[in-house]
């Protein structure tokens, strides 16, 4: 596998191959940003209250998932991928195999699978962008 270095040179899709990958920087994930994010968009007591949370599903305070796919965005956003025109969601699939936790430290691993224009554009140099379908395993 072909390993990318970050940079900020805008990518178009005959720019990308399978097997090459890009990693994020880490993201440390705080107590207070759970709650926070929970009091304003998910107020549930797994999200809250770590002593509530004990008797939960996820027997202790654990991120929103909504929380999670966001701060996965950021790393998306600032990995060093640069999608000529953005990461534009046009589809894909979320799972939360495990919840997240305070102290957990987050990365993203990005890897072309398959290159293959979309119906959505071409993804030449000449106005086209390339269309990212991403699945979280």
């Amino acid at each position: 596998m072909t390993e990318k270095p970050l940079d900020s040179q805008s990518l178009y899709l005959e720019d990308l191959a399978p097997g090459q990958r890009w990693v994020s920087a880490t993201l440390r994930v705080e107590e207070a940003a759970i709650r926070a994010f929970a009091e304003q968009f998910d107020p549930q007591p797994f999200h809250l209250d770590p002593v509530a949370a004990r008797s939960t599903f996820f027997e202790g305070l654990a991120a929103s998932g909504w929380h999670t796919a966001a701060l996965t965005m950021r790393l998306l956003v600032t990995g060093g991928l640069r999608l000529a025109g953005g990461l534009i969601g046009t589809g894909g699939t979320l799972s939360w195999p495990k919840p997240t936790r305070p102290g957990d430290v987050l990365r993203v691993e990005t890897e072309v699978l398959e290159v293959k224009p979309s119906r959505f554009a071409s993804g030449s140099r000449h106005g086209d962008v390339p269309v990212l379908d991403a699945e979280r395993a």
